[in-house]
């Protein structure tokens, strides 16, 4: 059995703690969208999982290790309560998290996520494929080239991801997405797939996590559908479901602006939330 290690984490901002848990491929830098605008008033803390970003993992491992390793996080960082944010696979350990410490966990912002994750994604040719590794290395060389999305990005596997062919979304695919790629270990990918194989739900469970959750999905998310976001924020006993038309997974970095506002108006509706258990002291200090 795997014993915790200690995660890489980039930490921002003072206030409430807010744990903010990437996807796959992901990392902590991967999470800037909300941490740049979170951080103004929270204390954010964006960890590399094990097998992620500079959190590498040379051994096989298993998805509840990331349970322990983030347990160790909060430990180490003195962390008693936090609001967690988690998007993809993040939101499917922020679920879990709950479940397993629910003293510790004020909130849940579940992005493009599900308790029993299910997609309809094509199957993915060769030419898909050609065309995404050149979409890909022209974005990052040129973030944003409209010429590159025009010619490969519409009609690559970033079609699935996104639906808004936005540069300023692009500018996220070639800062974000793709450093945040080179640098997953095989082991995350096979410790995802092995759990993706045995079937993963937890709808039946989710009547215990009693913390408000704000569900957010994207209309057209190939890869984990807007009806299976639902059917969670459905199976929460707290929860606010917010589906934004003509987005897909990668929704955050094609309306930033709008899901942003959605997360502070949520905040701003539960106080309680961002609250510490001991005396009146907030996010405000």
């Amino acid at each position: 059995m795997n014993t915790a290690i200690d995660l890489h984490v980039l930490v921002r901002g003072r206030g409430f703690p807010i744990l903010c848990l990437h996807g796959h491929p992901g990392s902590g830098q991967s999470m800037s969208v909300f941490t740049n605008h979170l951080s103004k008033r929270f204390k954010t803390f964006a960890p590399d999982l094990r097998g992620y970003g500079k959190s590498q993992a040379t051994a096989a491992f298993e998805m509840t290790d990331h349970l322990l390793d983030l347990d160790r996080l909060l430990d180490r960082h003195h962390i008693e309560r936090c609001l967690i944010l988690g998007w993809s696979l993040g939101g499917i350990l922020a679920l879990e998290m709950a479940l397993r410490s629910p003293e510790r966990v004020s909130g849940l912002i579940l992005v493009a996520t599900s308790a029993r994750p299910w997609g309809n994604h094509p199957a993915i040719s060769w030419q898909d494929n050609a065309l995404t590794g050149v979409a890909a290395v022209l974005n990052r060389l040129s973030p944003g080239w409209q010429w590159n999305i025009d010619a490969f990005g519409r009609r690559s596997l970033f079609r699935y991801l996104i639906q808004q062919h936005t540069p300023e979304t692009y500018h996220y695919l070639a800062q974000e997405a793709m450093p945040a790629y080179l640098q997953t270990s095989p082991q995350a990918t096979r410790a995802l797939f092995s759990a993706i194989q045995q079937g993963y739900n937890r709808l039946s469970d989710l009547s215990q996590i009693p913390c408000p959750s704000l569900v957010l999905a994207g209309e057209c998310d190939r890869h984990i559908t807007a009806a299976s976001s639902q059917e969670t924020a459905k199976a929460l006993p707290n929860a606010e479901w917010h589906c934004y038309p003509h987005t897909a997974h990668l929704f955050p970095w094609e309306i930033p602006t709008q899901v942003l506002m959605t997360i502070d108006q949520w905040i701003y509706c539960h106080p309680q939330i961002i609250q510490y258990d001991f005396g009146n002291k907030t996010d405000a200090g």
